[in-house]
């Protein structure tokens, strides 16, 4: 499943893992990514959006 956002593009970020004892593992953070139900051209599809871009008014949701 694509963890990718279908307006914006934003996805999985990576890093590290940083202890105490500054000890450094790789780790990721993922994106929130929500399914939404969107109108284009009159049509409702399923998109995967960001909560950034739903907030921002960049998806049109249907209903």
């Amino acid at each position: 499943m694509s963890r990718k956002c279908a307006i914006c593009g934003k996805g999985q970020a990576s890093g590290n893992n940083v202890s105490h004892s500054n000890r450094h593992t790789r780790r990721k953070w993922d994106a929130n990514i929500q399914s939404v139900k969107i109108k284009e051209n009159g049509t409702v599809k399923r998109i995967k959006a960001c909560t950034s871009c739903i907030r921002s008014g960049k998806v049109t949701r249907a209903i």
